[in-house]
């Protein structure tokens, strides 16, 4: 007879204490059912698979919970996700701010690669930002996270899968649907009043657009076939829009 109990390697889990756990009551669980005769036996794996689903919830918990925020350059992401942090709990992660970070430390290795991508407008590569996220999350100590401007591409997305898919709990993914055209002024209008950002320009505004239309809305597409994405409207003003999004979190 086949174990009614499939094991699974989690070796970013190893050393957690409910995941030898959950293992070690596999293993007793897969001897029990493959040896039951009676309905005593019986009776007896069905416990052990409760206990089973009990301990595998408790290893879900231990994972990292995520909610991607997606959206144009100038949709009001940071704003929103502020608003969540100061009203959830949340720990607000931007994926731009941190190769931000990342490209100002003296002596990065990453930092003039990444200070050309964000200047062309074009994408850092996943390993990098999957590392700076994976750090940050690590010295928050918290485990629920709002991470913004990510994933960007098929490539984000694929190295994200790889490297944390297993790893975290992916709640939803908040889209703030907002014209170009507004993107476009809001940014223009955070340039001229010193957002101090070297991509708060037109020419960069245009390879970010493009990026974002030919790149990230095929992302968001495809967690709508997931039933993932929770569409806002962000032409309105932050409050209202906030209305909405804290719907989402109650």
């Amino acid at each position: 007879m086949q174990s009614m109990c499939k094991r699974e390697t989690e070796p970013h889990l190893v050393g957690n204490p409910v995941y030898t756990w959950r293992n070690i009551l596999l293993g007793l669980s897969e001897v029990h059912c493959l040896s039951r005769q009676t309905t005593s036996e019986t009776t007896g794996c069905m416990f052990l698979n409760r206990i089973l689903r009990g301990v595998q919830s408790l290893i879900m918990a231990s994972k990292y919970n995520i909610v991607f925020v997606l959206g144009g350059p100038g949709a009001g992401k940071g704003t929103q996700c502020s608003k969540i942090v100061d009203k959830f709990g949340f720990i607000h992660l931007s994926a731009g701010d941190l190769l931000r970070e990342e490209r100002a430390k003296p002596g990065s290795e990453y930092g003039e690669l990444i200070e050309n991508h964000i200047k062309n407008g074009t994408i850092v590569p996943v390993e990098i930002t999957c590392s700076l996220l994976e750090r940050a999350m690590k010295d928050s100590g918290k485990m629920d996270f709002l991470i913004d401007g990510f994933p960007r591409n098929q490539n984000n997305l694929e190295g994200w899968n790889k490297e944390m898919g297993e790893k975290v709990n992916l709640k939803f993914v908040l889209f703030f649907n907002c014209p170009l055209e507004v993107c476009t002024q809001r940014c223009l209008d955070r340039g001229a009043a010193g957002s101090g950002r070297s991509d708060d320009n037109l020419e960069s505004l245009k390879k970010r657009f493009d990026t974002y239309m030919n790149a990230t809305m095929p992302i968001i597409e495809h967690y709508e076939e997931q039933d993932l994405v929770r569409k806002i409207d962000a032409t309105r003003s932050p409050d209202e829009v906030f209305e909405d999004v804290e719907k989402l979190f109650s």
